[in-house]
């Protein structure tokens, strides 16, 4: 049997999984570390505590094991996107990481639109200049930190600088190098038009690989300090959603998944590339050889309904405690007792802006059609049909792209629920499944590792080979037409709201 491990470098910690050639978890190690906040809107990590946990959670999850290093084949890498390591030129990092969720990049944005154009910049990256990713990043360095920036000869992703400590290699892969707002997405590889307008210099990027690719080996001091055998081969990995779709078996036409966390994610997989000019949703290159994935976001799915129990639901939170289940156990419960629609009341999950399809940070969440009639259970539908909603127009945007979306996975804390998956089941008219592994991005990069070190042929043929699926919702045909009375309504009521939410931002 062979062995291959998963290393999930995520925001609050590392977690690293241990899986024999079929996907099973063999074992399993996670290791947290700090976030730091120097100012407001500012988010920063030190890439030293990444690669600390990757270090030992690896030498965990192989000491715990009982698994000889020689059967282990090889290790993928996933991580969080858009990060910023900037490494001087005796490869010692000169900065805390900028990371995905830090806001302090506006003016940048506004350079880059300048300096190449909103639509330039969508048709080379396929997407339109944001704030949390990576280009902005640097030239936030190089305006706010000259010292910094001159001292500059490597720029690396988090996952890719965990790589470069292991193998000594400077690499990265298509999937999250898609993040950075560098890469010419349709032909995945470094723009040199983009790199020249903003004054990047080509040459501290990393070769850009597949990422099923073998991109180096482990060498004999990362050995040393893992517990893995000298000459292991790391495969190129992917970003977080992208390993995710690896690790749900998202790899061909019609596949996609549905993400319901703090935000929500629709990601749809599809063989031709595919670019909204109008930057609703994200396209990148898929972790596939050749393929590329479209993504939409919703910004406050689970944070909705979290925001919901906290400030209405102590009841439950008690009586959960008492019967000693999920408090959401009992919210869904009381929510399906209340008919599709909630008695006439619906919500706006706009409680952090939105992004697909409105890119409007001054969106705000709405009941709309409160009355006195209404209890605290029909709100609770409400807010969890809104959410659903709002991941319907991700659908339709894919759609209106000419992407089939026809078999959807289910992801997520959210996807756990069996109501919520029948809402997206009825309202995306097409079956909702959850998987038979929990383990997503660290079992889709150790999918890639299997097939770059020889054990699979194809990222296809290992995922159909291990990826499973455990439940599965059919739409209801009845539930279909009453959902899309008032889908209907709930289309029209942002753009009826839109001017008045941007003057009450303005107050």
């Amino acid at each position: 049997m062979k062995y291959v491990i998963g290393v999930d470098l995520g925001t609050s910690g590392t977690k690293t999984v241990l899986f024999d050639e079929l996907g099973t978890v063999i074992a399993s190690k996670t290791i947290e570390y700090p976030m730091y906040q120097p100012k407001n809107g500012y988010a920063e990590q030190d890439p030293a505590d990444w690669y600390n946990a990757a270090v030992n959670t690896i030498k965990s999850v192989i000491g715990s094991s009982g698994v000889s290093p020689d059967d282990i084949v090889g290790v993928g890498l996933s991580g969080q996107m858009h990060g910023l390591v900037m490494l001087d030129g005796e490869n010692n990092v000169i900065r805390n990481s900028i990371i995905w969720c830090d806001q302090r990049t506006a003016k940048e944005v506004e350079e880059m639109n300048e300096k190449i154009g909103r639509e330039k910049l969508i048709e080379i990256t396929a997407n339109p200049a944001l704030t949390g990713w990576t280009a902005a990043k640097i030239l936030w360095v190089k305006n706010n930190e000259p010292e910094n920036f001159a001292k500059c000869r490597h720029i690396l992703l988090p996952k890719d600088y965990i790589r470069f400590m292991l193998t000594g290699e400077y690499a990265t892969e298509v999937s999250d190098a898609s993040g950075m707002q560098l890469l010419d997405v349709p032909h995945r590889c470094w723009s040199e038009e983009i790199c020249s307008a903003l004054g990047i210099d080509m040459s501290l990027l990393a070769k850009v690989y597949e990422s099923c690719e073998v991109t180096g080996k482990i060498t004999e001091k990362a050995a040393a300090l893992t517990g893995l055998k000298a000459g292991t081969v790391v495969v190129g990995g992917a970003g977080d959603n992208a390993a995710a779709a690896v690790g749900t078996g998202v790899v061909k036409d019609g596949r996609a998944f549905t993400t319901i966390g703090t935000s929500g994610v629709v990601f749809a997989h599809t063989a031709s590339v595919s670019i909204d000019r109008g930057g609703r949703v994200h396209t990148c290159c898929a972790a596939v050889p050749g393929a590329w994935h479209i993504m939409g976001v919703t910004q406050g799915a689970g944070l909705s309904l979290k925001w919901f129990r906290d400030n209405f639901c102590a009841p439950e939170k008690e009586t959960a405690r008492y019967m000693g289940v999920d408090e959401y156990y009992l919210m869904d419960k009381q929510a399906e007792t209340v008919e599709i629609g909630a008695n006439r009341l619906l919500y706006l999950p706009y409680l952090m802006g939105e992004r697909t399809p409105h890119l409007d940070p001054n969106a705000r969440g709405v009941f709309f059609g409160l009355s006195a009639v209404h209890t605290k259970k029909e709100m609770l539908r409400a807010v969890m049909e809104g959410v659903a909603y709002s991941l319907r127009d991700c659908v339709e945007v894919c759609r209106e792209m000419g992407i089939n979306v026809s078999d959807m996975m289910a992801c997520g804390g959210g996807g756990t629920s069996p109501l919520w998956r029948q809402m997206l089941a009825d309202l995306y008219g097409c079956p909702v499944k959850t998987a038979s592994s929990k383990e997503g991005p660290a079992l889709g990069v150790a999918i890639l590792a299997l097939v770059g070190a020889g054990v699979y042929d194809s990222v296809e043929a290992a995922c159909d080979k291990i990826c499973g699926v455990d439940k599965t919702q059919q739409p209801v045909a009845e539930n279909i037409p009453e959902y899309e009375k008032f889908y209907k309504i709930y289309r029209e009521l942002y753009p009826a709201l839109k001017a008045q939410m941007k003057a009450l931002a303005e107050c």
